[in-house]
């Protein structure tokens, strides 16, 4: 017998193991491959990076390019996906060399205006060995398919005033009628947007969406509820009430006594009222009479603390005057001086407003951006809210004083931010002509006063459909687009949601009083300009506007229909 030594046997033996486990792991021995480029659409996306808008017009198509050869036959889809897609929907094929994928994905398996991820997770996978994951963010745009039937525009002003109209009529408070900060704020309502949703209730009756009698009644209800049950700082309102008790709501922790702006706002809306409620009817008369016993109430000049030629927007019985806001122009808070010059009892003298809100002319600006001239305020205009508030009354059309022509401002300002959302120089997701309008709004992270030169990428409708005055063609045009292609996302029960980031894809869930408010008076102003008309009849503002030196005449400057 032949003997085999030892050794030998030993020596095959580890041979034998060594095939075994390199049997047991096929794929060991690839050398690590990494991602050299990748395109979607033509697109160039960075690890970790995002695509602009991808159309859905055709199929959507990512080639990657491997730093070593592939084999599609070798594909896992639990390793090369898109989220929330199906692999069955996934076409992949080689391309013009054997280190070339492409995958191109069902278009109809993809919503539009979505965002999704692409991952592609290390290790074997495509008979190599991946070095690291590696992952992007595909965001596809709006389809133009109309989501509503398409009707006049005439129709779609009116539908628009109508159903945004509700959040007043139906989030009014059921105790104080006032009209709730936003529509998940319970009993917190709004002294502000209440006097913006008193001017709405009248355009309501106008159209026929509730009667004078509805209306009247509610602003009745709101006007005793002022008078009776609302604590009064020499005569201003807090900004936040608590609709159920009339108790102040702090807006912050200094900030839990008067608010001259927000009363303003709210004096604003009760003018309005005032003159429009003029029958000899016994309800009317009343109207009339409590409004003018809160209007006469407001002690305007108090808020000068100890006589400085300047008006203070905030009074705490508890802290005084802690808070030291001046009101100084240029902002949204116009009215405040209009009102405390025109009031007959508490009125402020012209020195106060010209060295407090114009500074003796240091609110002014001065220059153009995108070749409109901006006489007032800071650059680019700041959020469009500074040309809504004050004008919801107040006609800007042939308001003329030492400062500025306030129709020049007020259009130029509107056309700026129209133009900048255009130019869109920080290249976020859907700016364009149709679709523009920074404003004070929610946004994806939180209430923010965006404009030109804080643009964080959220637009709200508000500002483009309030500046309808100033800019018909423009606001027109993203009315359009709100309604028709971003309708299925914004157009709700109580009209368009407060904003949206499409960067983010990212929409409002609430409504702002703030904001839903100048949309309806605006757009009544572009149409009949029935509240500015009733607002500049009042002697008293006829008197205060003529007192800060205002002149009414025609106006100098023209809106430019080529603005773009």
């Amino acid at each position: 017998m032949v003997k085999i030594p030892i050794g030998f046997f030993l020596t095959i033996l580890l041979i034998t193991l060594s095939s075994c486990k390199k049997n047991d792991t096929p794929g060991e021995e690839l050398s690590k491959t990494s991602i050299e480029s990748l395109t979607i659409n033509g697109q160039s996306i960075a690890n970790g990076g995002k695509t602009n808008d991808l159309s859905l017009a055709k199929p959507i198509e990512i080639t990657i390019y491997f730093s070593n050869p592939i084999d599609i036959n070798q594909w896992d889809a639990g390793k090369l996906f898109i989220t929330g897609t199906d692999a069955d929907n996934y076409e992949i094929s080689g391309g013009d060399s054997n280190k070339q994928l492409i995958l191109k994905i069902n278009r109809e398996a993809l919503k539009s205006w979505w965002s999704y991820q692409l991952a592609i997770i290390s290790g074997k996978n495509l008979g190599i060995n991946l070095d690291k994951d590696f992952n992007c963010t595909l965001l596809t745009g709006v389809d133009s398919i109309p989501k509503f039937p398409v009707i006049s525009d005439e129709e779609l002003l009116t539908l628009v005033q109508q159903q945004t109209f509700k959040y007043f009529w139906d989030f009014g408070h059921s105790v104080s009628g006032m009209a709730r900060e936003r529509s998940s704020s319970g009993d917190v309502v709004t002294t502000g947007g209440t006097g913006f949703g008193i001017m709405a209730m009248i355009v309501a009756v106008e159209r026929g969406f509730i009667s004078r009698t509805q209306a009247l009644e509610r602003i009745q209800t709101i006007v005793t509820f002022l008078e009776t049950q609302c604590t009064k700082y020499h005569g201003a309102f807090s900004h936040w009430i608590n609709g159920q008790t009339g108790k102040t709501v702090p807006f912050s922790t200094y900030d839990d006594g008067g608010d001259l702006v927000e009363t303003a706002f709210l004096m604003q809306g009760l003018l309005t009222a005032r003159e429009y409620f003029r029958s000899e009817d016994a309800a009317e008369i009343k109207l009339k009479t409590d409004i003018t016993k809160l209007w006469e109430g407001v002690e305007w000049d108090w808020y000068r603390n100890n006589n400085e030629n300047v008006l203070y927007w905030h009074w705490s019985p508890n802290y005084d005057w802690k808070m030291n806001m001046k009101i100084n122009g240029w902002n949204e808070a116009l009215i405040v001086y209009v009102l405390a010059a025109a009031s007959p009892t508490h009125s402020i003298s012209k020195d106060v407003y010209e060295q407090g809100w114009a500074r003796n002319g240091a609110m002014g600006n001065g220059k153009k951006f995108y070749d409109y001239f901006l006489p007032l305020g800071p650059d680019y205009g700041g959020p469009l809210f500074f040309s809504h508030y004050s004008f919801l009354g107040l006609n800007p059309d042939g308001l003329i004083d030492p400062y500025a022509d306030y129709w020049e401002q007020t259009v130029n300002h509107a056309l700026i931010n129209y133009r900048y959302c255009i130019a869109n120089p920080k290249q976020y997701s859907g700016y364009s002509a149709d679709c523009w309008g920074l404003t004070a709004s929610d946004g994806n992270n939180g209430y923010n006063a965006f404009s030109p030169t804080n643009d964080q990428g959220v637009i709200a409708p508000t500002a483009a459909l309030s500046s309808m005055p100033y800019t018909p063609k423009e606001s027109m045009q993203a009315l359009r687009f709100f309604y028709y292609i971003m309708g299925d996302r914004l157009w709700k029960q109580y009209g368009f949601l407060d904003s949206f980031n499409f960067s983010e894809r990212w929409v409002d869930s609430d409504y702002l009083a703030i904001d839903q408010g100048p949309i309806i008076v605006m757009i009544e102003n572009y149409r009949t300009q029935l509240i500015w008309n009733l607002f500049m009849q009042s002697d008293e503002i006829k008197s205060g506007t003529a007192k800060l030196g205002f002149e009414a005449g025609t106006k100098v400057f023209q809106h430019a229909d080529d603005a773009d």
